[in-house]
């Protein structure tokens, strides 16, 4: 079995849910297996303010996270049209796996959920590509072909990868399109890193 990292921060729930829809998704390619985690919040103060391992969800991340997985699903809210703090506090820690070169050449997909509609879904997806592309990841979108669900949603997804429209106070749930984009790219992130792992 291959291990497929999901990785995300969530506040209202929304970008969870889309992990939780691509883990299905990594779930259903036999020899897949997803391990999701979270960050934690950044703190605005010196102490360490969150606990070591948080109250409910998936555990937070560790760096052997990344070394061990096959590939890497990458999720986060938009702030301003680039990913959480969080998330961006977490992958400026990466630097030993930059070195070694531990992720170079593995797969990797995006996702987002936004409080607008045209609140940066696709600016935050490519902000999150960033760093992977630094670390030689092979980036997986969805593409149009096989999706008709990207050609009828009038709320997220998008061929850079799932993304999810929230409202500003998160109240709407990821919709049926949202929730069966999600779960294709976790399926073809799966279908991906198990032919890359072969090679």
């Amino acid at each position: 079995m291959k291990d497929v990292l999901v990785l995300y921060y969530s506040v209202h729930g929304g970008t969870r849910t889309l992990a939780e829809c691509i883990a299905q998704g990594v779930a259903q390619v036999p020899g897949a297996l997803p391990r999701v985690r979270t960050v934690p919040r950044v703190s605005t103060v010196v102490e360490q303010s969150q606990p070591v391992i948080p109250d409910d969800g998936p555990p937070y991340v560790e760096l052997r996270d990344l070394e061990e997985c096959a590939g890497l699903a990458l999720g986060s809210p938009t702030r301003f049209g680039n990913m959480a703090a969080p998330l961006k506090y977490f992958l400026d820690q990466t630097s030993a796996l930059w070195l070694s070169g531990a992720l170079a050449g593995k797969p990797a997909s995006v996702f987002t959920s936004t409080g607008t509609l045209h609140g940066g879904q696709e600016s935050t997806l490519l902000s999150m590509m960033l760093p992977l592309l630094h670390h030689g990841m092979l980036i997986v979108g969805l593409p149009f072909a096989g999706q008709t669900d990207l050609m009828t949603t009038r709320s997220g997804g998008t061929p850079y990868g799932a993304s999810h429209h929230a409202a500003p106070d998160g109240s709407l749930p990821v919709s049926e399109e949202e929730k069966r984009l999600a779960t294709a790219l976790g399926q073809r992130l799966a279908r991906a890193a198990l032919k890359l792992a072969a090679d």
